[in-house]
């Protein structure tokens, strides 16, 4: 197949680029940069931003099987959350995708199958106060109340390819993800998710130190191991749900625990401070239902195999 994958530079664009040409395929990538910690295993890469119309012609327009939009300006709580960042997050990851919608409709792309990565930052924040019982079903989205600028942008392009889907006939499949992390993924610079950035600072404390999270500790989230994500994707491409689904892991843990578990990994004998900072909604958990009686997926690693593969990959990363 030809293959058509736009933030293959990005983390999880960067896996989903190498499983599609572990499968034989032809896959071009598209992004502002190539990866980061690995050569890109793409057959061709066009290096540009996909929110200017020109290039995204340039580099998309033609007939694909497959395209997975995976492009996105994200990053973890110390760049979501502040608020500084809120008009670029909005702007450039929605201009990504109206120029999707406006070369579907031109019937400047044939697509046969269409992905689109959306977020578990579009549930309602008042359905994740508690960060024991959070709700994040499917249906529990609307009435919409995100957190976050970029769950808005996120919600809003849900409905543009939902839309695509009924105007144009596009076969669309939506992911809502949960917290991805695994090796290759951001430790360092602002951008990084809570996994990447615990590990880092337990990896950089000697031992007997203290080690600062954000917050109170209690707040609580699920985190899915990269190779399951990619796992998940491909089952969903297969199937025939149409509505947005999770893809996530259900096992939750606060933040302090998960914090406790990477130093139990690193050996170290640390403490743990609490300090402020933007922290997002109370309690977040992925539920599978719906992608779990559709295709069987199930994430294959349990959180501490996941978290000790991060962790030793970034070790290795620093002494690189």
């Amino acid at each position: 197949m030809k293959i058509l994958v736009l933030g293959a530079g990005g983390f999880i664009g960067s896996h989903v680029v190498n499983y599609l040409k572990a499968k034989g395929n032809y896959v071009v990538g598209v992004d502002l940069k190539k990866p980061l910690f690995a050569e890109t295993m793409a057959d061709q890469f066009y290096l540009g931003d996909l929110g200017d119309q020109l290039f995204f012609g340039e580099s998309c327009h033609g007939a694909w099987d497959e395209i997975y939009q995976l492009a996105a300006d994200m990053g973890g709580a110390g760049y979501i959350f502040t608020g500084e960042n809120d008009t670029a997050v909005m702007t450039n990851s929605a201009l990504i995708n109206l120029n999707f919608a406006r070369s579907i409709s031109r019937e400047q792309i044939e697509v046969g199958k269409f992905f689109y990565s959306s977020s578990a930052c579009i549930y309602p924040e008042y359905h994740q106060v508690n960060p024991d019982d959070p709700d994040c079903r499917e249906e529990s989205a609307y009435p919409a109340m995100p957190d976050s600028e970029y769950g808005w942008e996120k919600l809003f392009s849900e409905r543009l390819y939902l839309a695509l889907a009924r105007n144009f006939s596009t076969k669309v499949r939506i992911a809502r993800f949960h917290n991805i992390y695994g090796p290759n993924g951001v430790w360092r610079g602002g951008k990084e998710k809570a996994p990447a950035a615990i590990c880092r600072k337990v990896m950089e404390t000697p031992n007997g130190g203290t080690v600062e999270i954000w917050g109170d500790g209690s707040q609580t989230r699920s985190f899915l191991y990269i190779d399951d994500c990619v796992d998940g994707i491909m089952r969903l491409m297969a199937s025939s749900l149409t509505d947005p689904v999770n893809i996530g892991s259900e096992e939750m843990i606060s933040i302090r625990k998960l914090t406790e578990l990477v130093i139990e990994i690193s050996g170290k004998s640390l403490n743990i401070s609490y300090v402020d900072g933007p922290t997002g909604v109370r309690g977040r958990n992925s539920f599978n239902e719906k992608i779990e009686s559709a295709t069987g997926w199930k994430p294959a690693h349990n959180l501490k195999s996941g978290i000790s593969k991060t962790y030793e990959w970034i070790c290795e990363s620093v002494k690189n």
